[in-house]
């Protein structure tokens, strides 16, 4: 445990948190911002010499649970807890991210790109919420149940999937679907990663082989790629990917070049033109 560390960074949150935030009144007595060690103290169920101990640099180390209520009661983000657990000396708890939705600011986004081809994917593929030109582009992605609601298992199982990309492609984007999966099965080999994993195998011989070779790295271009729509025809697009740690969730983003042919195209699905089928 580095003490310094630990209680310059307890003092910095505690000064750097207001009153109103945690439910409590400022009063006029109060000379300046943030909080009194003794509410922080109070916030996580502890008493205030205790706490005023850990930011003096003294005291015995504080437990798992202790730290825990610390975070809770400094309302700490996600990146933050971690920080002050690695402090302290403890392990961090792993983190429970959610999967059912999408987080509030992956909303926030998804709204403001309303004309702009957009998905949120979970961190095991499932699509958690689409823009209209993304539907109208790829189709309904939410739509599917069981394990056809993860894009890597409709990748492996579904002709449909495949369709959406030129057949010189395909092969590299199933050894790029494969790293993703591997990356969430290595963190959690028994949750739903490993189901997924488990399902594929038992399925399809092609998944097996791509899984067989332990890759965790594919080199695939960021320039444009080759996309096939059965209406639009052939599209030239970029996608970039913006992630959420915190909630383990990507935003992928689809963009044309200006003034190409495939933006004209695209400017078809802003305008509900075109719907696919």
């Amino acid at each position: 445990m580095d003490r310094a560390l630990l209680a310059d960074f307890l003092r910095a949150r505690r000064e750097a948190l207001q009153p109103e935030e945690v439910g409590l009144p400022r009063g006029s007595r109060r000379r300046t911002g943030g909080l009194r060690r003794e509410e922080v103290a109070a916030l996580a169920g502890m008493s205030t010499d205790y706490y005023s101990r850990i930011e003096q640099r003294r005291g015995p180390i504080p437990s798992e649970p202790m730290i825990a209520a610390l975070a809770r009661a400094l309302q700490l983000s996600p990146s933050e807890r971690e920080h002050l657990f690695a402090l302290s000396g403890h392990s961090a708890p792993r983190r429970v991210q959610r999967d059912e939705q999408a987080s509030p600011s992956m909303r926030l986004m998804i709204e403001r790109l309303a004309d702009t081809p957009a998905i949120v994917f979970s961190r095991f593929g499932e699509a958690l919420l689409q823009t209209e030109p993304a539907v109208a582009l790829f189709g309904d992605y939410t739509r599917f149940t069981g394990m056809s609601r993860y894009l890597i298992y409709r990748w492996f199982t579904d002709p449909e999937q495949r369709a959406l990309y030129p057949p010189e492609d395909q092969a590299t984007r199933g050894r790029v679907f494969t790293v993703d999966i591997r990356a969430a099965f290595t963190a959690d080999p028994t949750g739903t990663a490993g189901e997924i994993v488990e399902a594929l195998l038992a399925v399809s011989p092609e998944f097996a082989e791509v899984w067989r070779r332990h890759e965790i790295d594919v080199t695939h271009h960021h320039d444009l790629k080759q996309y096939r729509h059965p209406v639009l025809g052939d599209l030239e697009m970029y996608s970039r990917r913006l992630v959420d740690p915190d909630e383990g969730q990507d935003l992928l983003v689809f963009m044309a070049p200006p003034g190409s042919p495939s933006e004209a195209k695209l400017r078809l699905l802003n305008q509900g033109r075109i719907v696919r089928g």
